[in-house]
Formats: structure tokens, sequence, C-alpha cells
């Protein structure tokens, strides 16, 4: 079997009584700069991770879904066709049968069984990396005809219909088409795709903060409609189609033009970016990923004191080119670009460093260490 450890398959037939019959899986993922764009028909710069979901699945006869996860206690299960909003993970799993008998694909009752060592909470794309990993399996298990556009865009529609995340398409984008070697430039509007390859003098170390980001929460949903109502305000679809130079960005209430400005400057870095990694330039990149962070900070307001340490403890470091938030925000992780001989040292610096302001063991995602603490 690809992409499954005999400890997953043991679980699953401990569970089912006999072995899967498609095991499928799919990356978390990590955006290196253009966040709160992708729902603005803007531009983003994502890359994959080398932490996965893995999904194990066999048909019944009995028309019912029933899970099972290994980082969450208990099973559970539903009807095809009954699916109702729980606020637990098996909402994910609802939102993609969901979806998928809407839109009249062949599928029956299965059994599933879970596997993920992408942090949930952590801003890195754990729920897109279930949905699309589950609807790999089930691509496979039915023979369904998806392309890996369409069945991202079913993941989408998952995660923003039964679940309820008001997101853009990004993560299940990324999750579906992306690898740890490129990273993937996304146009949001017209999906258009475009591999760029990362120099090999290039190193991401991501870091979970510990605070968790849920994007299902009443934050994140306000800047999007403090977006929409913006465009609305200028005239226009989206906040994509409004010149930087516009004068009517300034005469709008309230918070809304640095919430247009962060947008419109950060699909600009998102193509600065991409002519760094092409160029190899990597100090201009973390240049790039300094003012992102300073602009979801003070323009759209989505760091946490713990992000803004975390970036601080980074930027202290000599051999960091540049640090941010990675993801939605209001928690979540860092991204920090540096070079592949001083990526493990300065992750074991920031997370020592972090555990020792706040008293909480960060996670270090990428690269991986084990037990840090004890590391001299």
């Amino acid at each position: 079997m690809t992409d499954v450890s005999l400890t997953d398959s043991a679980a699953f037939v401990a569970r089912y009584g006999r072995p899967p019959e498609v095991v499928a899986s799919a990356p978390g993922r990590v955006n290196l700069i253009g966040d709160h764009t992708d729902y603005n028909g803007g531009l983003v710069l994502p890359t994959a991770l080398p932490r996965r979901t893995r999904v194990l699945l066999a048909r019944n006869v009995d028309g019912l879904v029933r899970a099972t996860s290994g980082q969450v206690p208990g099973a559970m299960s539903y009807r095809l066709g009954e699916e109702a909003r729980a606020r637990r993970w098996l909402d994910y799993v609802q939102g993609v049968t969901q979806v998928l008998l809407q839109d009249r694909f062949p599928i029956g009752g299965f059994d599933l069984h879970v596997e993920s060592d992408v942090p949930v909470g952590s801003g890195l794309s754990s729920s897109a990396a279930l949905e699309v990993s589950l609807l790999r399996g089930l691509r496979e298990l039915y023979g369904l005809r998806l392309d890996d556009t369409a069945l991202a865009m079913l993941a989408h529609r998952a995660e923003t219909g039964l679940v309820g995340a008001p997101v853009g398409v990004m993560d299940q984008l990324v999750c579906s088409h992306g690898d740890e070697r490129s990273a993937l430039f996304i146009d949001t509007r017209s999906l258009a795709l475009r591999r760029v390859p990362l120099p090999d003098t290039l190193a991401l170390v991501v870091i979970y903060s510990g605070v968790d980001h849920d994007l299902t929460g009443g934050e994140y949903g306000v800047r999007r409609a403090e977006c929409e109502q913006a465009a609305a305000l200028l005239g226009v679809p989206l906040l994509r189609d409004v010149a930087e130079d516009d004068p009517r960005i300034a005469t709008l209430p309230g918070a809304l033009p640095q919430r247009v400005r962060h947008v419109l400057s950060e699909n600009a870095r998102v193509l600065a970016a991409i002519e760094a990694l092409e160029a190899r330039d990597l100090p201009r990149l973390g240049a790039l990923f300094d003012a992102s962070h300073r602009s979801l900070r003070d323009d759209y307001a989505v760091s946490t004191p713990e992000i803004d340490l975390l970036v601080e403890l980074a930027r202290e470091h000599g051999a960091v080119y540049g640090a941010r938030l990675t993801g939605g925000g209001f928690g979540g992780s860092i991204v920090i670009a540096t070079t592949p001989q001083d990526a493990e040292r300065v992750a074991l610096a920031v997370a020592r460093a972090y555990a020792s302001a706040v008293r909480y063991a960060p996670s270090v995602v990428v690269p991986r260490l084990r037990d840090f603490e004890s590391r001299p």
C-alpha cells in the first residue's frame, strides 16, 4: 500500500474486521505569501508540507458512513444522504459526501479510518488535507471522473457549505495540486496555476504557536464581510479589480481603507515574491515576508501577541531572511525563510525562546525535530 503504514492498516482492520480497499493521502500546506487574498479573487503562493493526512476506505452495503480517527477517540457514523452539521471533525466528511450526492456522483456507504500528522488548528490546512484525501480515496473507490481541480472545487464547496467556513479556494487547490519542491502560484479568480521551483538555497521553518485558529469563528467572517462591503462601495465585484492608487479607497468608512490596502499590497507582494524566487534573491524574499506580516498585523488585524512574538524572535536570528504569520491568522503558525544549513538551528532557537517566554512548547512542524527541549 502507498502512503499508509502497517500501523494505519492494522487500525482499520481492528475497527472494521477487514483490510481497506483504498488508501489515499493529501498534504498540509504553508502559504509563503498571499493571505486573505483568495476570497478577494487575488493571488497566492503556497507550497505543500511534508506532513500529510491519510485515509483508508472500504465499501459497505448498509448505506452508512462509519468513521474513526487515530487522533480522536471513538467512532462516529451517519446515513449517506442524511448529512447534518455537528461541529465535529466528521463535518468535513459529511461535507464531502453531501457535495458528491448533490452532483449525483455514484457513491455508496463506506468505512473510513483517518490518520494525520498535520496539526489541527495550526493554520496549515488540516481540514483541506482531510477533504482532498477523502475525495481522492472516493475517486479511486468508486471510479469517479474528477480531475484534480474539479476535486479541489468540490472540497472547497464541502468546507464553505456544510462546515460553514467562509474560506477562499487556495487551501484545497494546493492540497490537490501542490508538491514540496515548488510553490504553487494560483490566480484564484481564473484558477490558473503555475509551479515556481523553490531554490535549493532556501529552507522553510514552520512553527505552530499553540494558539488554535478556527475559520468558522466570527472574526474571519468579519474580515471577509468587510472586503465584500468595500468592493460594493467601490462598485467592483472583487477587491482584485481595484487599483492601488484609487483615491476612493481613503474615503471608505471605518477600517475598510486598511483592509483594502492589505489585499492590494499583498497581491503585489505575491508577484514580487515569484520574481525573488526565480532570481534566487532570498534577502528580497525575506523583506517581502516581513512586509506581509506588518500588513497582516496592522492593516488586516489578524495577528495575535503570540504570533507577533514568534515573528520577532525569528527576526532576531542572524540566519533568518524574514518571517511572517501564515494562513488565516487569529493564531496558527509562522513561516520563516532561512538556509538549509541553518534551518534546524533556527527552529530550535526560536522554539526555545518562545517556550521560555510563554511557558508553552510550540510545535516545530518543519523541519521535523524530536524533543527540542532536550537538545543542547
